[in-house]
């Protein structure tokens, strides 16, 4: 295989590889660092030893994934505040997705299950991402992890009954978020307590990630009227913004920006034509990579 060819190889399973990590970690850069050493281990692999390119980068950028996880859940850092995974774009205009993109888009990679993911132990995660985004038989994820069948089947089973358990009620009808999103802005922005109040369902929650670099709560906000309140009172302050409509975690999303520099982002999960969650990411740190956006 000559270097351009693998090279080809590599960049045509990097939405795969990227995919998997990022599903994986909830960090961008660290997903990004994963299929860089995934390339790196492709790159210096023993062209014989590859019989199946797929399931060789699958297997090596999971299991690096595996490593990177368990050094960050070994450190145990203390995050101030509330945490949100980094904000990954997902948009793909009119085309026809191919695999590896529907998996992107799939359910699995929004920002209310990729909260719940985080308690998962590293293989477990793994599993679950390899088995409900990305539709791997049973058989191959064993073969992936090094694993007995059984062993991946008593992980899945447990990773599944814990989301279950733990995942949001929420609706993905594009359109259907679109439009309340827009009008949950607008509301916002003009300090229409009234109509904000009538968009948000009784018992909803704002989930507010500044990583302490940034003014956001320092709690989940719990109630349509403690939700409805902190947002009037925060629109009128701070920089003057401009607003985007970007499509991050398989759904629609607002990006707010101070000139060039991105500040907020905020997405909403719907259901029964209601908001039930607000997710605001105003960490610098996690919204830097939408700069060129």
């Amino acid at each position: 295989m000559t270097a351009d060819l693998e090279t080809d190889v590599f960049e045509d399973h990097r939405p795969l590889l990227m995919g998997v990590a990022y599903r994986m970690l909830g960090r961008v850069a660290d997903a990004e660092d994963v299929v860089q050493d995934a390339w790196l281990r492709w790159s210096a692999a023993d062209r014989a030893a590859v019989r199946e390119p797929r399931a060789y980068l699958v297997r090596t950028t999971t299991r690096l994934a595996i490593d990177r996880l368990r050094q960050v859940q070994a450190r145990g850092e203390d995050y101030p505040g509330p945490w949100l995974p980094e904000p990954y774009l997902t948009e793909f205009g009119d085309t026809v997705p191919d695999t590896a993109d529907l998996a992107v888009l799939a359910d699995t990679v929004s920002l209310a299950v990729l909260v719940v993911l985080e308690s998962l132990s590293p293989l477990e995660r793994a599993v679950f991402v390899l088995r409900e985004a990305f539709g791997y038989p049973y058989a191959e994820i064993a073969t992936l992890l090094d694993r007995g069948e059984p062993a991946v089947r008593q992980l899945a089973g447990r990773a599944r009954r814990h989301v279950a358990e733990r995942r949001p009620r929420y609706e993905v009808d594009p359109a259907q978020r679109r439009d309340l999103t827009a009008r949950f802005l607008a509301a916002a922005e003009e300090g229409d307590i009234e109509g904000l109040m009538s968009l948000l369902a009784p018992d909803v929650r704002l989930v507010g990630d500044s990583g302490g670099k940034a003014k956001a709560p320092l709690r989940t906000l719990h109630t349509a009227d403690k939700v409805g309140r902190f947002l009037v009172a925060v629109a009128g302050t701070g920089p003057a913004l401009s607003f985007e409509f970007v499509e991050v975690n398989g759904g629609p999303a607002v990006l707010g920006r101070s000139g060039d520099t991105p500040d907020t982002l905020f997405q909403l999960d719907i259901a029964d034509g209601r908001v039930q969650a607000v997710y605001i990411v105003r960490n610098p740190d996690k919204l830097r990579h939408l700069a060129g956006h």
